[in-house]
């Protein structure tokens, strides 16, 4: 994923924080899952948590901001500490207020809702009870779900992918973070976001700068950061498939350009985490009729990703070795395509070898391999959290996903094209009001052992 930092909510009223509000009572949807062997699945009643980064923050004395439009409350929020006292995360109104509705195994979330504020986005957790997350080991396993992205066009992503955040979302190691889990707190990403106003209990203030391009979003010193299993980035148009590991263990904090940088500076690749990744876009690795509208993986209608993650040694300790991607539609099954790109050999899975000709064919940066690459992967791996999110991109507008990226560079140039929408596409402003009534819906989750979790008619 190249960036997360775009992840907005324009509600004048969604700011963050790490003490717990009672203005507005926080009941978590419940969302059913499902856990297979060969013997068969069996239904579990999880739960689903809205991000703390979309909540309303005020005052623990009352109800006054403490961050409206971009800024900060300079009374309320002088210092990281201070702030982290004076202000409390509040309660959710999924639906109304952010367009995230669960109904039996289905979690819908809209792209943007309109209620008393405008609502753009949203990034949600899977949670094992109310004040936990729920943690996966995909090792030796594979991750199932259904999809119906055929609302979501040029410049808008639906994400799942798992990060490794910690099971509590930091409450016990971070005394500052009352909330926890059950207000969403503790993310991290291999971008090692700086647009979060808390990171380890403490506010983010402290060289807060508002974005340009954005009234409600901003950066501080701090950003957080973890290894990153991008399983599902995707539109109607373009997705793929990508690991993000990091040198570090969990999720840990960084400050400043050591957080990295978006691709307009210098510093994209300072942190401890690759920001590129490993990524197996079909578009761009030579296969154009494969995803899209009408095409192999018909977009106009729901479908199933199934993902597994094989290990040298066929256990959940094993090394991780591959990363393989097969699709069910109308009761086929559907292979991943395979690669058709000079200096690739021919495959339809993620391993060493692929990512090391990938890189060099494509002349990308190799920080993939720096970072630990697939072995460092897959220890984090062990244990890992749920994300489900849609959102746009105010730092790209999601041309790396679905256009010609760089656009600097020639759509022939090896791995340039990665989707069929123009270079000019993909602007949140315009998205924003021409695509307000998109939608993704995830359904019918399931994880277990190989090959348990799908069938063909």
């Amino acid at each position: 994923m190249y960036n997360k930092l775009a992840l907005l909510a324009l509600s004048l009223r969604a700011a963050r924080a790490q003490q717990v509000g009672t203005l507005t009572p926080e009941t978590h949807p419940t969302l059913n899952t499902q856990t297979c062997t060969a013997s068969g699945c069996t239904t579990t009643a999880n739960k689903v948590v809205l991000d703390a980064n979309w909540r309303w923050t005020h005052s623990t004395s009352g109800s006054t901001n403490c961050y409206t439009g971009n800024t900060w409350d300079a009374t309320l929020c002088p210092d990281d500490a201070t702030c982290a006292a004076n202000c409390a995360l509040d309660g959710a109104d999924y639906e109304g207020t952010y367009g995230v509705s669960a109904s039996g195994s289905s979690l819908k979330i809209d792209f943007v809702t309109q209620s008393a504020q405008k609502n753009v986005g949203a990034r949600t957790y899977l949670m094992a009870n109310d004040n936990e997350y729920q943690m996966f080991n995909l090792l030796n396993k594979e991750f199932t779900f259904d999809v119906d992205v055929s609302k979501l066009g040029c410049g808008l992503n639906g994400a799942l992918y798992f990060v490794a955040m910690s099971a509590d979302g930091g409450k016990a190691a971070y005394p500052g973070n009352k909330a926890g889990a059950a207000y969403g707190t503790g993310y991290c990403d291999s971008q090692c976001p700086r647009d979060l106003k808390f990171i380890n209990g403490k506010a983010n203030v402290e060289g807060w700068t508002p974005d340009s391009n954005s009234a409600n979003s901003g950066t501080g010193n701090a950003g957080s950061c973890c290894d990153e299993m991008d399983i599902w980035e995707a539109n109607s148009i373009s997705q793929a498939l990508t690991p993000h590991p990091c040198t570090s263990t969990g999720q840990t904090i960084c400050e400043t350009t050591a957080c990295g940088g978006t691709d307009t500076n210098n510093t994209r690749y300072d942190s401890v985490c690759d920001p590129d990744g490993c990524d197996f876009n079909p578009y761009r690795l030579g296969n154009e009729s494969f995803y899209g509208p009408g095409k192999t993986v018909n977009t106009n209608s729901v479908f199933t990703v199934v993902t597994q993650f094989i290990t040298s040694d066929n256990t959940a300790t094993g090394t991780l070795s591959a990363i393989r991607r097969l699709y069910v539609q109308n009761g086929k099954v559907i292979q991943q395509s395979n690669t058709d790109v000079s200096g690739i050999t021919t495959t339809n899975q993620i391993t060493s070898d692929f990512c090391t000709q990938e890189k060099a064919a494509f002349g990308d940066n190799t920080g993939f391999e720096t970072k630990g690459g697939l072995a460092k992967m897959g220890k984090a791996l062990e244990s890992v959290v749920l994300v489900m999110s849609v959102w746009d991109d105010y730092a790209a507008n999601m041309l790396w996903l679905d256009s010609d990226y760089p656009t600097t560079g020639s759509a022939s140039a090896p791995g340039i094209a990665r989707g069929t929408c123009a270079t000019s596409s993909g602007v949140p402003s315009d998205v924003e009001s021409s695509q307000s009534s998109a939608s993704v819906t995830y359904s019918n989750i399931k994880f277990g052992s190989l090959n348990s979790t799908y069938t063909a008619a």
